[in-house]
């Protein structure tokens, strides 16, 4: 029969352990993202994280490995925030051109947040390395049907039933990331990129029937 102090005391230790693995994971992401993925070495990972390397193996054997669920640690909580900011606009916009518009804004702006750069370092890296394609490639699937289900839930059911909406999400989510790869070295405003009109225009008129 287990005892209130065993219960309590492997509550304790799984807490540490999460504690330990998401501090791991955000040192990761802040190495990727500022330096790379050749810079994001397992020693500067352990350094940042403040924890012992036998501790970081523990949680993740391969460097490679570390660095796929870094991003995909990252990319969830980021999607989590940006669909929360989705429901916000939808609140004072249920339907309707304002919806429309400011949800193009907000799904453009996600791919110039950090968990868009940590998963272009590592796509590149994979372009050489087969253990991180490897890795990669059932996560990238996974994230990638979260990723449609929120943009599908920043749109909301109402567009998400247009018969049209399935080519335009995918229109937007290709044309954004493919456009985004620019930026990696033509550092500009992405609020002024002159595709952004464009993107709510062809929006408006296929969800929205308004002829611009």
């Amino acid at each position: 029969m287990t005892s209130d102090t065993d219960t309590s005391y492997r509550a304790r230790r799984d807490g540490q352990r999460e504690d330990s693995r998401n501090r791991i994971l955000d040192a990761a992401v802040d190495c990727l993202v500022e330096g790379g993925y050749v810079n994001a070495t397992t020693p500067r990972i352990q350094k940042r994280a403040g924890i012992s390397r036998g501790g970081l193996l523990h949680h993740f054997p391969s460097r490679d490995a570390l660095l796929v669920a870094a991003s995909e640690h990252l990319a969830r909580r980021r999607i989590a925030i940006s669909v929360a900011r989705a429901e916000q606009i939808a609140r004072s916009h249920p339907v309707g051109p304002e919806r429309l518009t400011q949800m193009v804004e907000l799904l453009w702006s996600t791919f110039h947040e950090p968990h868009w750069w940590a998963a272009l370092e590592l796509w590149t890296a994979a372009r050489t390395n087969d253990e991180i394609a490897t890795a990669l490639r059932p996560t990238e699937r996974h994230l990638g049907g979260i990723v449609r289900g929120a943009v599908d839930a920043m749109f909301g059911p109402y567009y998400v039933g247009h018969p049209r909406y399935p080519q335009v999400r995918e229109l937007l989510l290709s044309s954004m990331r493919g456009l985004a790869l620019a930026y990696t070295f033509d550092r500009r405003d992405p609020t002024r990129d002159p595709n952004l009109s464009m993107w709510k225009d062809l929006v408006l008129v296929l969800l929205d029937g308004q002829d611009q």
